[in-house]
């Protein structure tokens, strides 16, 4: 394999491949419109791992950078897995500065919990402290709505 350059910021990204493995390949956000994933870059640190300058994965972190980060949307495309790619991502991101000082560092995940433990992600300490509003199919009821908002 070729070598992997990872690169950070939205402008750096393949907004149009990120929003394909998201929209036809991923389990938890299928059918998800482009405005959506557009914006939702816009408002994360978003990295990008690449192969001949083509982007093979990517990650990105919610944050405010001083207290919390939500890890999200991470994936490799499927002929480029079992390569290192995701740990190059997750490393590259847990070496931030300000990735260090986080207090707290959260993600769900149905099938890599492996990967993740890897990098000191636990279960909930105390998951009865830890609640939620769960829709995980808002963003169809609401499609038309984002796609024509010029709100952030």
């Amino acid at each position: 394999m070729s070598e992997v350059i990872i690169k950070t910021g939205k402008e750096n990204m393949d907004v149009t491949m990120i929003h394909r493995f998201l929209t036809e390949d991923s389990y938890w956000a299928r059918g998800i419109s482009y405005a959506l994933v557009d914006r939702s870059l816009t408002h994360s640190f978003c990295t990008g791992a690449f192969v001949n300058g083509n982007q093979v994965g990517f990650g990105r972190v919610i944050t405010d950078y001083y207290t919390f980060g939500w890890f999200a949307d991470f994936f490799v495309l499927p002929e480029y897995r079992g390569q290192g790619i995701s740990k190059k991502i997750l490393s590259h991101i847990l070496e931030q500065p300000w990735s260090k000082r986080l207090r707290r560092k959260m993600l769900n995940t149905s099938d890599a919990h492996g990967l993740y433990r890897q990098f000191q992600f636990k279960d909930l300490g105390n998951p009865s402290y830890v609640l939620e509003v769960y829709q995980p199919d808002i963003h169809l009821q609401y499609r038309e709505e984002i796609e024509a908002s010029q709100v952030l």
